[in-house]
């Protein structure tokens, strides 16, 4: 079953997916319209699929998926989920709402399987029957209602998602926001900008600092988050497109495609090409 709701002023859009055997997103192109998504398995443990890396997906827990992500599932008649575009309600926008960007969306945790305990359950079911009640109702407030309900979910899930993966006690809320900042200008900025000190210097921190709160977050570097969001770029653009290794490279800000081919060969032990050959022979067999 699907419910679909458009704005066809605004083009905001809301889709609630409930059981049905075709859902997935087979391939990233930036042409294509660009949702985010909730997707909760209200069923046995499987695996998903993102960007061709397999993950399992366990019973009773939400994913969060990004909107240039790529994926397919085990199981889908499994999966409830809602996806909806900036139009309809923009996490930036509304960041101060709900605090979900740059950590529940555009964070560099690797997927985040938030899980649901019994009573949580409970509150997701009872917010889908309202979910499903206000699409069947058509109105001058239909918009409004959907959003409030949108919200509400993805303030409950950013709540359990820091409950369960934010551990260090030292990480305060004020902390968290810087590195749910950078990780956002990470996002918008990595095509050009490779270097730590452009993202401390817009947040008015130094290098350092930085460095020093993301050893409390995930061990992982700033230096690190820039790569990896190459990387991941390069990948999706290697698999799901024709671009050479040359027109990728100018894409992610690379004057020189050698050096791309380098810095790619040293993360993966592999060029651009013979990643790209690779992983098209495993996905056509």
């Amino acid at each position: 079953m699907k419910y679909d709701y458009r704005d066809p002023v605004a083009q905001g859009a809301l889709h609630l997916i409930i059981g049905e055997a075709r859902f997935d997103r087979l391939y990233f192109s930036p042409e294509r319209e660009r949702f985010l998504t909730l997707a909760w398995n209200n069923g046995d443990s499987q695996i998903i699929t993102i960007d061709e890396i397999d993950y399992e997906f366990p019973a009773q827990s939400v994913l969060p998926l990004f909107a240039c992500q790529s994926f397919r599932l085990e199981r889908p008649e499994q999966i409830i989920a809602w996806q909806y575009n900036r139009n309809f309600y923009c996490i930036i926008d509304h960041d101060k709402e709900i605090s979900c960007a740059g950590f529940l969306f555009y964070g560099y945790l690797g997927p985040m399987f938030i899980t649901l305990d019994s009573s949580e359950q409970h509150r997701i079911e009872v917010l889908l029957n309202t979910f499903t009640e206000e699409f069947r109702t058509t109105d001058t407030i239909q918009r409004e209602m959907l959003q409030m309900l949108l919200k509400r979910l993805i303030i409950i899930l950013t709540r359990l998602a820091r409950q369960q993966y934010v551990k260090s006690p030292k990480l305060t809320d004020e902390k968290l926001d810087i590195i749910r900042n950078y990780n956002l200008l990470v996002e918008v900025n990595f095509r050009k900008e490779h270097q730590v000190q452009f993202y401390s210097d817009r947040l008015h921190r130094s290098p350092k600092t930085l460095a020093n709160l993301f050893a409390l977050y995930n061990r992982k570097s700033p230096l690190a988050i820039i790569q990896e969001r190459i990387l991941l770029e390069a990948k999706r653009l290697l698999i799901f497109t024709e671009k050479s290794a040359k027109e990728i490279a100018f894409e992610l800000g690379f004057e020189d495609a050698a050096y791309f081919s380098n810095f790619f060969k040293k993360h993966y032990k592999l060029s651009p090409l013979d990643f790209r050959n690779k992983k098209t022979e495993t996905i056509s067999e």
